[in-house]
């Protein structure tokens, strides 16, 4: 019998979304559910604060522009703080002081995919602010970061100076854009199904199944 075709996946999101944080757990769950379908996963960039300046801004700066003020958002924390918490992580939104823009951790993810690190390096950036409230703007914590993934550390500061992969990057997040994307996390399944959201590990783990079961008989034909 032939090897089976692998699933691409593709996840777009972004290292500063709560949902995505926990749909990256539920997806690693999902794959551990269906251990006989070969999976490629990629982790393509979003960016849910678009209008976030290079340099970021506070905190509370941040959630009162998005949510009307601070103690709107507290609210809606505690909902995502309890479903990180049933996938065994930690959001502590008290700790964060900084909203960052992202495309720099976008850089950082690109660049660790190159040495199959991809995945590792987004659960780095995004414990680091989830967990430990973080200053993903601090040029330093995402050089340590990197070295914490195994990236040479003079490398990537060098790289992060420069405009290294912004174009790249932006045009990738504007690409899932145009495709209609506008909610996060989103898996896309061998470029032609998408699924919306931090889907339980399950769900995805039946699609996976699907989806792969589809390419590999059209690829049988």
């Amino acid at each position: 019998m032939a090897a089976l075709k692998p699933l691409k996946i593709d996840v777009v999101s972004d290292v500063v979304c709560p949902w995505c944080y926990i749909g990256k757990k539920r997806i690693e769950n999902a794959l551990a559910l269906v251990p006989d379908v070969p999976v490629e996963l990629h982790f393509r960039p979003f960016f849910l604060n678009s209008w976030v300046p290079r340099e970021g801004i506070g905190r509370d700066e941040y959630l009162t522009a998005k949510f009307g003020s601070v103690e709107a958002y507290k609210g809606i924390a505690g909902r995502v703080v309890a479903a990180a918490g049933e996938e065994g992580l930690s959001y502590r939104p008290d700790l964060v002081k900084r909203q960052p823009n992202t495309i720099d951790c976008h850089r950082l993810i690109h660049w660790a995919e190159a040495q199959g690190k991809a995945a590792e390096m987004k659960q780095r950036l995004m414990e680091l602010y989830f967990r430990d409230g973080g200053d993903l703007t601090d040029i330093e914590v995402l050089v340590q970061a990197a070295a914490d993934c195994g990236l040479d550390a003079d490398e990537v500061r060098r790289r992060l100076a420069t405009d290294e992969d912004v174009a790249l990057i932006s045009g990738q997040a504007q690409e899932a854009s145009d495709k209609g994307i506008s909610g996060v996390p989103t898996f896309v399944f061998a470029q032609k199904y998408a699924v919306s959201g931090a889907q339980p590990a399950d769900q995805l783990a039946r699609a996976i199944r699907q989806v792969s079961a589809e390419i590999n008989a059209e690829a049988a034909e």
